[in-house]
């Protein structure tokens, strides 16, 4: 493990612990319902859209096009990436804190609104599919700006802990998201689900949105960023410094990320529950049990992450992340061989001992990734790693799951896929030195831009 370097006298060091304690509550209620609007469309898409906006197509074809939707986002989110990058290495952290939460919430709401198939034919498709590009270029410019708060507002031998507190908005999200549709099963069940029961998680949006713009409002300014910018050492072209510098490093650090987030993608993108609430599937459970499991599951997910925060700062974010990998691994094996069991309690098991591994493996992120990259263009590599990754992982990992099934009519080849990814995002941590504690402020600029790869000369 990389031992703690101390920070010096920079103004990184001078947010009060009040402050510290508002970027925490801003970026985790900012990011859960991020996230929750993310997630809603996910598992909508497995529950009803089939039926829905592709209809026409038929139940198997209509379920991949559904799914499919879901990962059409993920090829937006480099866009999103690249844009708020450039703009939050200009401009700062927190100005795309705000527009990537206002988009997303106006994407969210008007899906809520939209008519479907049988009300206006294809054009309810495709404007799903617009809404939901989106919320892909939103959920790209999100992540980078609410991890660069938390990590450049801690203190050094925290900074994982601090740092686990936006990766925890996913868990959030996932159990608001699964809560809400699970609660909306009961109050308008069967047919009154598919009529407006859906629609209601996404109105509610308009509602979470008011409360996310005004905490995020309250919080300061990333104190690296200010110092970068009261020193007028902004970076000009920071995308383009990024990839002459630094390609292999975002290569590598999206790995990573896939690695993580193809397996989440089996409840985060609605996968589990529709294979798990399919009447004429092997499993069978109704709506209702599996989302119950899922919003269970998501609360084990919530602590496991925010407890791999806290251990990456005693162990190292290396070392955590494959202790992390090594349960994950555990867990996709045991997945569908208690899934498919068919009962809700085996369904519960499967998802949280899944659950553990996705926790330990995505809680010393973001602290990982920012100490990844120079001070100087931070938020686009974080940014667009993150992006990267999750086209890797989990863009269309729903999809591939769905279509791997219906070939082999088996669900091992859905846990040979997982295992890969997992064994990829295990390997790709191994080639990465460990950077725990390593200063964030622009004054080790220089020391940053070392190459954390093992064998690559300094960048």
């Amino acid at each position: 493990m990389t031992r703690p370097i101390p920070d010096g006298p920079t103004a990184a060091r001078t947010s009060s612990s009040r402050e510290r304690r508002r970027v925490v509550l801003a970026t985790v209620v900012g990011t859960t319902v991020e996230w929750y609007d993310f997630f809603i469309y996910a598992s909508a898409a497995g529950l009803v859209f089939g039926q829905l906006f592709f209809e026409p197509a038929g139940p198997s074809l209509g379920t991949l096009l559904a799914f499919g939707s879901v990962g059409v986002s993920f090829l937006f989110r480099p866009l999103g990436a690249f844009i708020a990058g450039h703009l939050g290495d200009k401009y700062g952290r927190r100005v795309v804190l705000v527009l990537t939460l206002v988009l997303m919430g106006m994407a969210t709401a008007l899906i809520g609104v939209l008519p479907t198939y049988a009300q206006i034919g294809v054009a309810a498709p495709i404007l799903l599919v617009l809404l939901r590009i989106l919320q892909g270029i939103s959920a790209g410019g999100e992540w980078g700006g609410a991890v660069l708060m938390s990590c450049e507002h801690a203190p050094v031998r925290h900074r994982g802990l601090f740092g686990a507190s936006p990766q925890i908005g996913v868990p959030l999200g996932l159990l608001l998201a699964s809560g809400v549709l699970a609660v909306m099963t009961a109050v308008a069940p069967g047919d009154a689900f598919l009529a407006w029961g859906w629609r209601v998680p996404f109105l509610l949006s308009v509602v979470l949105i008011g409360i996310g713009y005004w905490v995020r409002r309250s919080v300061e300014e990333s104190p690296v960023f200010v110092e970068i910018a009261q020193r007028a050492e902004t970076t000009r072209q920071p995308l383009l410094q990024l990839f002459r510098k630094h390609t292999p490093l975002v290569l590598v650090a999206a790995l990573v990320f896939a690695g993580n987030n193809a397996v989440g993608y089996m409840t985060t993108g609605g996968y589990i529950q529709r294979y798990a609430s399919d009447p004429a599937g092997p499993v069978g459970l109704g709506q209702g049990p599996v989302l119950w499991a899922v919003t269970v599951s998501a609360v084990v997910w919530l602590a496991s992450t925010w407890t791999a925060g806290a251990v990456s700062d005693r162990l190292g974010r290396r070392t955590t992340y494959v202790i992390g990998f090594v349960v994950q691994l555990a867990g996709v094996l045991l997945l569908f061989p208690l899934v498919n069991r068919g009962t809700f309690e085996s369904l519960l098991l499967g998802l949280v001992l899944l659950s553990v591994g996705l926790g330990l493996t995505y809680g010393p992120q973001a602290a990982f990734y920012a100490e990844l990259f120079p001070a100087s263009i931070r938020f686009s590599g974080v940014s667009i790693s993150y992006a990267i990754g999750s086209i890797l992982g989990g863009a269309f990992a729903p999809t591939i799951a769905t279509a791997l099934v219906q070939s082999s009519g088996t669900t091992t080849s859905v846990t040979h896929y997982l295992a890969g990814m997992t064994v990829l995002g295990l390997a790709a941590t191994l080639i990465l030195r460990d950077r725990t504690g390593i200063p964030l402020g622009p004054d080790h600029e220089e020391l940053q831009a070392t190459s954390p790869i093992y064998g690559l000369a300094n960048a």
